[in-house]
């Protein structure tokens, strides 16, 4: 008898301001996992957080003449019930409510942002009792929060940006922080990615405005003090025998043609404005030092399954960590699956892995 294949339930859109980045991210994974070890149910997650049986074709989630994917809500409803004795999607909707769509073994999350990556996702799938790839609760909440992603990070001593934090609708920098961050500054949503909702700051004018574009993301934000260097990320793997590995890291330079002149959401998605080294040009010693520093930043927040993690290099070398990302792009243009395939993983071997890994390590405390 032939061995049943794996069901995956790859999930997407979702609630947050990077519905269309999942999406695409989502269509990416479609197209390279493996037909022969995977049955793959795709579920669609509205805009308003509505949950569908989602199109199985890739180019549905692709961008089309610089217009963003979406999850229209049009298939069949279907929910994914916290009981831990089920493992099962059923339909909550038109005459066979209630009925098992399909059973589930393990869940994608390709999720970004609120609602997705930020634990919420993950806290459901542990009261059902299902595997799922990437972090747990905690490193998915603290993950999604810079505020407190840098916390942990610095806790451990790893270098991090210099940040203020605001909280509250009227709340500024004041004129000592304005002195101690220097300028230009970034304002950017604490609980977001995919570059969504920051402005880069060039003078203290501009700060209101920048606050508000951020505010219109997330009501807390951070205001970060420019790192003078080189863009540079690292995928952190982990394997199915507990091995955290990290890749060759990737260089991300945008070229003139940027209307902003720095990596946002336009550069990275929409205007091909920006050129990569992978591997990025650093020498031996500087690359296992930022490798090192990548696995250390993924322990910091206990993270588990992937995570990439951003760096600045300044022009003496010295490494100072940007950000983590504990699930990262999986787009067609994304870093993540393009480092590892440079380090001798390609695309559907680096999925087969994570979702081993995911069944390997199973749910529950760990």
């Amino acid at each position: 008898m032939m061995e049943r294949k794996l069901r995956v339930a790859v999930v997407f859109g979702g609630r947050s301001s990077e519905h269309a980045i999942s999406c695409i991210s989502a269509g990416s994974v479609l197209t390279h996992l493996d037909q022969t070890r995977f049955e793959v149910i795709p579920v669609g997650i509205s805009p308003d957080g509505a949950w569908f049986l989602g199109t199985g074709e890739p180019a549905d989630l692709a961008i089309r003449d610089r217009m963003l994917p979406t999850v229209d809500g049009t298939g069949v409803a279907l929910a994914l019930p916290g009981d831990p004795t089920r493992r099962e999607l059923v339909r909550i909707a038109g005459d066979r409510v209630g009925e098992v769509l399909s059973e589930v073994d393990v869940v994608f999350p390709v999720l970004h942002g609120a609602f997705g990556e930020d634990g919420t996702i993950q806290g459901l799938l542990e009261l059902a009792d299902l595997p799922y790839v990437g972090s747990g609760v905690l490193a998915s909440a603290a993950g999604m929060d810079k505020e407190f992603a840098r916390k942990l990070m610095r806790a451990e001593g790893l270098p991090v940006t210099d940040t203020v934090v605001l909280r509250g609708k009227d709340a500024t920098l004041s004129a000592a922080q304005r002195d101690r961050l220097g300028l230009p500054v970034f304002v950017k949503p604490a609980r977001a990615g995919s570059s969504v909702g920051i402005t880069k700051v060039a003078h203290w004018s501009e700060l209101a405005s920048a606050i508000a574009t951020a505010r219109s993301v997330d009501p807390k934000v951070l205001v970060e003090a420019a790192v003078v260097g080189r863009e540079v990320e690292c995928g952190v793997l982990e394997f199915p025998d507990g091995r955290v590995v990290a890749s060759l890291p990737a260089e991300i330079r945008v070229m003139a043609k940027s209307s902003a002149g720095w990596y946002d959401f336009d550069a990275k998605y929409l205007d091909d404005a920006c050129e990569f080294d992978i591997p990025a040009k650093l020498d031996d010693d500087l690359t296992t030092e930022l490798q090192a520093m990548a696995v250390a930043v993924f322990r910091s927040l206990d993270c588990q399954g992937l995570a990439r993690v951003d760096f600045f290099v300044g022009p003496d070398g010295a490494l100072t960590v940007n950000e983590i990302n504990t699930m990262p792009g999986f787009t067609s243009i994304s870093m993540y699956p393009r480092m590892w395939a440079v380090t001798g993983l390609d695309y559907s071997t680096l999925l087969s892995i994570l979702i081993d890994t995911a069944m390997t390590r199973g749910t529950g405390l760990r």
